[in-house]
């Protein structure tokens, strides 16, 4: 099974990689760079098997509310579970810093990733008419506010203060 661990900066460029091969409209590598290093309410998880990035998860956590914006499975990767373990893992995160409910965009033709989303406690909540910019396809906004238990013993290093 793959492990699950938190992106770094030197994660980036496999990031934007495994993006670039997944998506028509990929975040560029800078983009991972800022979420990485300038921005303060990023957190990204990875999956990653005999040391290759094989997907990863984002949101953006600000106060009770987090926003997902990238989940992404290598296509010789999907079907196993990743996305699943990325996701929960995600889910926890946000409930350890505080997030009461996630929200989301994904593709009305994304068939998969909406099941994976309902399976884990989303629901579709409205539609962004022609919110993607490559085919003008429409987007689902779901939001879920089931997020597990947070964990008592959870600490982040760049939020522990000595």
């Amino acid at each position: 099974m793959a492990k699950i661990r938190r992106m770094t900066l030197a994660d980036t460029w496999e990031a934007a990689a495994l993006e670039a091969a997944n998506f028509p409209m990929p975040w560029p590598l800078s983009a991972f760079e800022f979420e990485m290093q300038e921005n303060p309410v990023a957190r990204y998880l990875m999956a990653e098997e005999s040391g290759r990035l094989i997907g990863f998860a984002g949101a953006h956590m600000i106060l009770e509310e987090g926003h997902i914006t990238n989940v992404v499975v290598a296509e010789s990767a999907r079907g196993q579970g990743i996305g699943r373990a990325l996701m929960q893992g995600l889910m926890q995160y946000a409930a350890n810093l505080g997030v009461r409910y996630l929200t989301l965009e994904v593709r009305a033709s994304n068939t998969p990733a909406i099941a994976l989303y309902q399976s884990l406690g989303f629901i579709k909540v409205g539609i962004r008419k022609k919110y993607y910019e490559d085919n003008q396809e429409d987007a689902l906004l779901m939001v879920c506010d089931q997020l597990p238990e947070a964990e008592d013993d959870f600490t982040e290093e760049e939020t522990v203060y000595e």
